[in-house]
């Protein structure tokens, strides 16, 4: 018994750090929340759509060791842009100069988007979610650099979107 003990013990103690450095980040002016391994920085900048017009966005945005864990918020009200030509859009201006190699349906309750995985052509591994929900455009992006052992935590980045 204290043999399974031991080992129980070690593992813990041997594992990876307990998760408690992420913290859920609510942004109730964008209705969304999701998890960040520590405080984004937060840039207000323009998101170029398909038909060449700028619109305003806010990107939050940590990067933490060999992971970059990003959220775009991008007003898309009164540009007439038809949801699908939004998302394919989005979609080409992450995956330029990479490959998708996952494009799947992705849900989130009742909002409906894509889910992305995306091999850079660096070597990078970016885990995606698009969604045009209530006039605005939202990016959730984890990615993993090059040669570095984030992909765990962009995955749970991505997936912590509420």
């Amino acid at each position: 018994m204290r043999v399974i003990a031991f080992i129980v013990a070690a593992f813990v103690a041997g594992g990876p750090a307990p998760a408690q450095a992420w913290h859920e980040y609510t942004h109730t002016d964008y209705a969304f929340t999701v998890t960040f391994p520590a405080d984004p920085q937060i840039e207000t900048t323009t998101y170029q759509l398909a038909d060449g017009r700028s619109v305003p966005a806010h990107v939050y945005s940590v990067r933490q060791n060999d992971g970059v864990f990003k959220v775009t918020v991008a007003e898309l009200a009164g540009t007439g842009l038809e949801e699908g030509a939004v998302i394919d859009h989005a979609i080409k201006t992450l995956s330029q100069g990479g490959e998708v190699k996952i494009d799947i349906p992705h849900r989130i309750y009742r909002i409906y988007g894509r889910q992305l995985s995306i091999l850079g052509a660096d070597g990078s591994r970016s885990t995606v979610a698009v969604f045009d929900y209530n006039g605005r455009l939202y990016l959730v992006e984890g990615k993993a650099l090059p040669g570095g052992a984030a992909t765990v935590d962009v995955i749970r980045f991505q997936q912590s979107l509420v």
